[in-house]
């Protein structure tokens, strides 16, 4: 059974999503992406939390925010922060190194 992986970040447009597109079609991981804004293109639900096995967030702040909206949900779940500033467009070929470089200690079938 493939691990669910949730990524997240503020709006869900370039960070997120780029992160969840690295695994499209990937055999060991399912992915899905939301950001924690009210402007997000997809805006994080208990739902999303409930879903994952592992959530990996951008900055600190996603996960600050994430545990003031969502401690309940959080509980028993696995938050990772990859320290990955706003910094770069959708598909930004250098995010994608840094997201690889970032997620292969803790996704070895990567």
């Amino acid at each position: 059974m493939a691990r669910q992986l949730l990524f997240i970040c503020s709006q869900n447009r370039w960070r997120s999503l780029t992160a969840e597109r690295l695994f499209d079609d990937h055999a060991h991981y399912e992915t899905r992406s939301a950001g924690t804004e009210p402007g997000a293109r997809v805006r994080v639900t208990a739902g999303h939390l409930g879903w994952a096995d592992v959530i990996f967030v951008m900055e600190r702040r996603h996960a600050d925010r994430l545990r003031a909206k969502f401690a309940p949900q959080l509980a028993g779940k696995l938050v990772i922060c990859l320290r990955i500033p706003d910094d770069y467009q959708f598909q930004d070929p250098v995010l994608q190194v840094l997201l690889r470089k970032r997620l292969q200690p803790f996704l070895p079938e990567l």
